[in-house]
């Protein structure tokens, strides 16, 4: 998306109609692709999620329509801030509905596979009825002294049989079939659902799945904590080795983090060079933890870049926050989060300390 605020700051400092009649021009049509831009992201978004997007395009043209010619720098910047945090919103609650969609829709095909099984015995069960029947329509007819009828009644019985013994070959080849096709759906949809959980870089949980996690011990009343890590001059990573080293580094940080984290903590991917940890504990039992996990990703890393092999000295900043009944998830990610860079701005004035 075009960002209007880069024009707006480079041309001037006031409304639009203060700038000259070419920047004036430019900037008008520039609003107006933006007006236009946010009308198409609506329409998206209800072509994407019915169910959500018409909420989400009403949002996004009522911030179009508040954007006009004489829009400051200000005003703008802040339709734009506006704007990503509606997206972030939607999309997190885009793909929660999506994945209770996907739960729907496993929970109906079990349903058809059981049914599918009831319905086979129940065929097995006619059969075997009707089979019954037959014979004693064959013992009838031998104690009948009456040839035609014997011989009649004995090829009825035959025919019946052979049509009852088709029908039921046929139906139990059916259901094996409908039970092989239910076994390929579950396996897709656990595949889906492994997707969905996983980050595609790090193989932590996604950030969506964390906070599904989040939800339910909130839920549940659970006694909880949440740690979030930050990796300290991570874009200094980025700018000077490039975003392949960056992204080696990550997926190394998180392995590191993984593997010194317990069996019953739940480690994620948070976002950008942002790790989260769920501890199920009480605030001393996770900071004691979490000290201890801090030691072990910090350290020395052995990369790979442009010029060969490379080894950097990497930092992380952490804070813990524990779990209040009735707060929001919002609240608790915040403080921890706070709390991470209260510990980041404490290294960084030892660090200057150190160097004087």
């Amino acid at each position: 998306m075009i960002s209007i605020k880069k024009y707006l700051d480079a041309a001037h400092r006031g409304p639009i109609v203060d700038a000259v009649p070419e920047q004036n021009e430019l900037l008008s049509e520039a609003m107006e692709a933006y007006r236009s831009s946010l009308v198409e992201m609506g329409n998206c978004s209800l072509d994407a999620c019915p169910g959500l997007g018409r909420e989400l395009k009403i949002s996004l043209g009522k911030l179009g329509e508040g954007l006009t010619g004489f829009s400051t720098a200000k005003e703008i910047a802040a339709t734009e801030k506006s704007v990503r945090e509606k997206l972030k919103d939607w999309g997190g609650r885009a793909a929660k509905h999506y994945r209770q969609k996907t739960d729907e829709v496993k929970e109906i095909l079990i349903v058809m596979a059981r049914t599918a099984e009831s319905v086979g015995a129940r065929d097995e069960r006619c059969a075997q009825q009707i089979n019954e029947v037959t014979s004693q329509l064959k013992t009838i007819a031998n104690l009948e002294d009456i040839t035609q009828i014997r011989a009649s009644i004995e090829k009825s019985a035959a025919e019946l049989k052979t049509s009852i013994g088709r029908m039921a070959a046929e139906g139990k080849a059916a259901i094996d079939q409908l039970r092989v096709e239910v076994t390929n759906f579950q396996t897709k949809l656990e595949e889906a659902e492994h997707i969905a959980s996983c980050d595609s870089l790090t193989g932590l949980r996604s950030r969506l799945c964390v906070e599904g996690q989040i939800e339910s011990r909130m839920a549940a009343g659970l006694p909880f904590c949440v740690a979030i890590l930050d990796i300290n001059e991570f874009k200094q990573v980025n700018d000077t080795y490039g975003h392949v080293v960056g992204d080696e580094l990550l997926q190394m940080f998180a392995t590191e983090l993984k593997s010194r984290c317990r069996a019953t903590d739940t480690v994620g991917r948070w976002g950008g060079d942002e790790f989260i940890i769920l501890l199920d504990s009480g605030m001393r039992v996770a900071k004691a933890q979490t000290d201890r996990v801090r030691d072990w990703v910090c350290g020395n890393y052995t990369l790979h870049g442009r010029s060969g092999t490379m080894k950097l000295r990497v930092n992380a900043s952490m804070g813990v926050a524990e779990y209040f009944p009735g707060e929001t998830m919002k609240g608790l990610i915040a403080r921890a989060d706070a709390e991470m860079y209260r510990h980041k701005a404490t290294t960084r004035a030892q660090a200057v300390g150190a160097q004087k």
